[in-house]
């Protein structure tokens, strides 16, 4: 009987609850989106939205994850050397920058995404479109539910974790989408938010691009009791 609750709740509860609170904030914040987007254009420069292809939910009739453009508020400059190669993300990410990330204030225009049925309220970050042949077998998993604006590993580490130790709490997720555990994630990244943690690496201003997982490389995170 439960898994049948549980089975319903992802297979249609879900994106209901997705359609719902993705209108009322969108209706609700208007102003607000209208607000960081001038600030954005004073302080950074245009564009104002970030905009990037990421992996998205694996589609059934190719078995391959789709591919859809997601949308942030930017939160570097443009700034290039003499050869016009873009800067460190280190040196083009600026104060302003920082709060919006710190905040999370960068990731709200993805409440458009969320409408459109590109993402969730709650699953796993999209990644970058070059990381699918970098995937293992089981991490190519984190895809078989919508990507999320917030995640079980946002909530538990963010960029502090490895990504090993990400992948394997993303699959998890994809394993129990259950409504008390996306509550659960909710509070713990409202949590997170507040006390600012997890927001860079110990090596990188925000997150080491994705190599792939060496042989013999396993995940520290032990799954929840």
């Amino acid at each position: 009987m439960e898994k049948a609750k549980r089975g319903l709740y992802a297979l249609f509860f879900k994106r209901l609850i997705d359609v719902i609170c993705s209108l009322l904030v969108l209706i609700l914040f208007c102003w607000l989106y209208v607000i960081i987007a001038i600030l954005v254009r004073v302080k950074l420069g245009s564009p104002v939205l970030f905009k990037q292809d990421r992996l998205g939910k694996i589609d059934l009739k190719t078995g391959k994850e789709r591919i859809f453009r997601l949308y942030k508020f930017r939160t570097m400059t443009d700034e290039r050397d003499e050869k016009g190669e873009v800067l460190l993300d280190s040196v083009r990410l600026t104060s302003f920058g920082s709060w919006l990330r710190r905040t999370s204030i960068d990731e709200i225009p993805e409440f458009f995404n969320i409408l459109k049925g590109d993402m969730s309220l709650i699953g796993p970050r999209p990644l970058l479109v070059r990381y699918f042949d970098r995937y293992n077998e089981e991490q190519h998993h984190r895809h078989d539910v919508r990507p999320g604006l917030t995640g079980y590993a946002q909530a538990h580490g963010r960029n502090s974790v490895s990504w090993e130790d990400k992948f394997a709490m993303d699959v998890w997720y994809t394993k129990n989408v259950t409504f008390i555990n996306d509550v659960k994630i909710a509070l713990d990244t409202i949590r997170t938010v507040i006390k600012r943690e997890g927001i860079s690496s110990e090596t990188s201003s925000t997150m080491e691009e994705f190599m792939g997982t060496p042989e013999g490389v396993k995940a520290q995170w032990r799954t929840p009791d």
